[in-house]
């Protein structure tokens, strides 16, 4: 079986509707269903891995093929206040690719967005082409724009095939981890 693409990146998300004030009226996301009312039971508990689950959602479309749902749980942990810091297990964050990254920026920062940084420009190693820079939503999660200036695509290939030929076997990976 093939993967074909990622369908989906899932946020969980303070408050669904002032997320869907950024998401949207902000970032211009349309939606690809409109926000949900509020789901709970048995089922859903087990499907999503949460004892007593109960949530609402909405998905919203990125390009033509993607979508970013935002899940807010009604019975999230009154100590789940924060964001995990990017250097935390199990942290993620949601990258958008657009065409002007420093244009995006500057609209984005018009509007009261933060940015992390200035852009950053890399034109050498496995990152070459790339313009990017973090900011946050509302609820602080990490999220990143990124212009590809260009792609040196038989240079990856060949550096990927290096890296598979000269890697750890997974014997190894596994006693290096503990």
């Amino acid at each position: 079986m093939t993967l074909h693409a990622v369908h989906h990146t899932g946020l969980i998300v303070r408050d669904l509707d002032r997320s869907i004030y950024f998401y949207h009226d902000l970032l211009g996301l349309q939606f690809a269903n409109e926000p949900t009312g509020w789901f709970e039971g048995p089922e859903l508990a087990r499907g999503v891995g949460v004892p007593g689950a109960k949530l609402r959602q909405v998905s919203l479309w990125v390009g033509d093929v993607t979508t970013l749902e935002l899940i807010e749980y009604a019975n999230r942990p009154e100590t789940s206040t924060a964001p995990v810091p990017n250097n935390y297990m199990g942290a993620a964050h949601v990258c958008f690719r657009v065409d002007d990254v420093f244009a995006k920026k500057a609209e984005l920062e018009s509007h009261g967005v933060r940015f992390y940084s200035d852009v950053n420009v890399v034109d050498e190693g496995p990152l070459e082409g790339w313009r990017w820079v973090y900011f946050s939503d509302p609820d602080g999660l990490a999220l990143e724009l990124v212009e590809i200036a260009y792609y040196m695509r038989e240079r990856r290939n060949r550096a990927a095939a290096e890296y598979l030929r000269t890697r750890p076997s997974l014997a190894e990976v596994e006693a290096r981890l503990g």
